[in-house]
């Protein structure tokens, strides 16, 4: 989707979208050696370029991604613009999300607000304890 919005905003006289467009189609092309490497088997460098993009972690990948995809928009705010980059900004937002965490289960949280509770319970009966 970003390769071919790119190509389709390259259409134009403006050199704003004219730019925005290539940088889209540049992004495509990373996003498909760091992402899917067998699709660019013919690419000298992809196995190594896809192999650094694996040793980088969940937030680092996340800005990458989505500081990619909000460039061209600061370039050129077209609909083309936005929507072909929305799914390159899509998987920068997954990888944040999966660097935040997995979320826990309301059991536990029961336990630890329970056991807190107690604590803060204790805490204050023995300052009154130690006031009397």
């Amino acid at each position: 989707a970003c390769a071919f919005a790119g190509l389709w905003n390259c259409v134009t006289i403006n050199p704003l979208n004219i730019a925005a467009g290539v940088w889209m189609m540049l992004n495509a092309f990373v996003l498909f050696l760091c992402e899917a490497p067998f699709c660019c088997q013919f690419v000298e460098f992809a196995n190594a370029v896809s192999a650094r993009a694996d040793r980088l972690r969940a937030w680092q990948k996340a800005a990458f991604y989505c500081g990619m995809a909000v460039f061209p928009v600061m370039l050129s705010l077209t609909l083309t613009t936005l929507f072909g980059n929305a799914i390159a900004f899509a998987t920068g937002v997954l990888y944040g999300l999966s660097a935040l965490g997995k979320k826990g289960d309301a059991i536990s949280y029961a336990r630890i607000h329970q056991q807190q509770k107690q604590m803060d319970e204790e805490k204050l009966t023995g300052t009154l304890e130690g006031q009397a």
